[in-house]
């Protein structure tokens, strides 16, 4: 019997790929090809060219409502201005350049420039909320977005606001609740049934998160495990012994490889030269 707490259709349809899923996260920002374009038009065109299909980025939103793929609060780290982007308007943001030649880009310019990826999106401020909320219902793309969130506050608004219609990864105290609770299925009861996935580090300080155990009882709840962030291919490999359901890594080239050597590579090809 369903619960009746079970994420409803389109939302489960993000989740519907092989796995283990390859996220190319920022685009794959410390790839050498592409060190410094974290979040940019060019670092995700360089993960697609690669293969990859899912895609995670972090979005914010200008003073006039546009929704950026961002990472920080602020331009100071990787662009050549300074300044709040929520304190910005988006024509003040287009002046400013990242690795001395890529705009910061809108999410529309990324749905728009991979119509066949999908995106999961970390929501960076209060104010994303809404305006993620709009533009998915806008684009009728519930099944092309995992949200996630470090803030319980911005997770259950974003979840009112699209009534299930959208996947979810858990927030931090449902990840605790997966952690700490030794039964998958009372786990998925305590959180509602509304994390589709645990988005998790590997580890933290001396504990291990991403442990056999979390992955046995996710799994019990149908609950996916993601790990977050890993360029390293022992680490990669001891993950994906223990059954973790996808894996975000900085460095997509190695990511690949390890799938490709392990038969678990599935994402695209190119296709052969003159085709």
């Amino acid at each position: 019997m369903k619960s009746p707490h079970a994420p409803r259709p389109p939302a489960s349809k993000y989740l519907d790929s092989p796995r283990p899923l390859a996220f190319a996260h920022r685009g794959g920002a410390y790839h050498p090809d592409i060190e410094g374009l974290e979040n940019t038009l060019a670092a995700f065109t360089h993960a697609v060219d690669l293969g990859y299909t899912y895609l995670e980025t972090d979005v914010h939103v200008t003073s006039d409502g546009v929704l950026l793929a961002f990472h920080d609060t602020v331009l100071d780290r990787v662009t050549d201005r300074t300044g709040s982007i929520a304190e910005s308007t988006y024509g003040e943001v287009q002046r400013a350049v990242i690795g001395g030649s890529e705009p910061v880009p809108t999410l529309a310019g990324l749905f728009d420039a991979f119509p066949d990826a999908r995106f999961n999106i970390d929501l960076k401020s209060e104010g994303a909320v809404e305006a993620l909320a709009a533009f998915v219902d806008e684009r009728e793309a519930w099944d092309r977005v995992l949200v996630g969130s470090f803030s319980v506050r911005r997770m259950g608004a974003f979840r009112r606001r699209t009534r299930g219609r959208v996947a979810t990864s858990a927030h931090p105290l449902e990840v605790v609740a997966f952690v700490l609770i030794p039964s998958g299925r009372l786990a998925r009861w305590l959180t509602r049934g509304r994390p589709v996935a645990l988005q998790v580090p590997h580890k933290r300080g001396p504990l291990t998160v991403a442990s056999r155990g979390l992955v046995r009882r996710a799994h019990a709840a149908g609950v996916q495990v993601h790990v977050w962030t890993i360029d390293d291919p022992v680490e990669m490999n001891t993950l994906l012994d223990r059954g973790v359901d996808g894996i975000m890594t900085d460095r997509t080239d190695i990511l690949r490889d390890v799938l490709r050597a392990r038969g678990q590579w599935h994402g695209l090809e190119p296709a052969p030269e003159g085709d």
